[in-house]
């Protein structure tokens, strides 16, 4: 090792240290410029033994900062990008997996569900539907619907309570749902 160079880099380190900091700092802000300025005297160190010291050192570690700072840039605009597209991601992730926070899926959801009870209809028997869909879907009262089809009261109530019961059983889990679908 040259003990020149060594003297030459400690005073080149005090000279230009706290110059190169302030316009790192410019460059890239406060948390990356000291890397920035070590960085370029790290490679200076390592260059000792290829490297002639001439007059033109200050414009050389000037633009060595600069160098590096645009890496630091770049780099940063990179892991910005690439953060912001994995956050936009993991945005439309959320979206997608809370119904309560998504559109469409909500849509899908309550279709599926009228497809559900529609279904569950359909398959009363025949008068049992009739009566129900008079009931509730067409919103006549009972009486209204014994004159219509032609039979007492009594037997109006007792598809309606048919009806009822076989939905209840066959909805189970969506009984609750069912009924806030269809109260009056």
């Amino acid at each position: 090792m040259d003990d020149t160079f060594d003297i030459t880099y400690k005073a080149l380190f005090r000279r230009y240290y706290p110059n190169l900091m302030f316009y790192a700092t410019r460059l890239v802000g406060d948390e990356e410029a000291e890397d920035v300025v070590q960085d370029v005297f790290v490679e200076l160190w390592k260059r000792r033994d290829s490297m002639v010291i001439g007059d033109q050192i200050q414009a050389f570690l000037y633009r060595a900062v600069y160098t590096r700072a645009l890496n630091v840039l770049k780099h940063r605009s990179i892991e910005n990008g690439y953060c912001a597209a994995v956050e936009e991601i993991n945005q439309k992730r959320a979206e997608f997996y809370q119904p309560d926070n998504n559109e469409v899926i909500r849509r899908i959801e309550d279709r599926e569900l009228r497809n559900e009870i529609y279904q569950a209809i359909n398959e009363l028997p025949d008068k049992c539907k009739e009566v129900f869909k008079l009931s509730y879907l067409h919103e006549m009262k009972n009486k209204e619907i014994a004159d219509v089809m032609g039979v007492s009261l009594r037997t109006v109530e007792a598809h309606m309570y048919k009806a009822l019961k076989f939905l209840r059983n066959r909805l189970g889990h969506l009984w609750f749902l069912f009924l806030l679908f269809f109260i009056k």
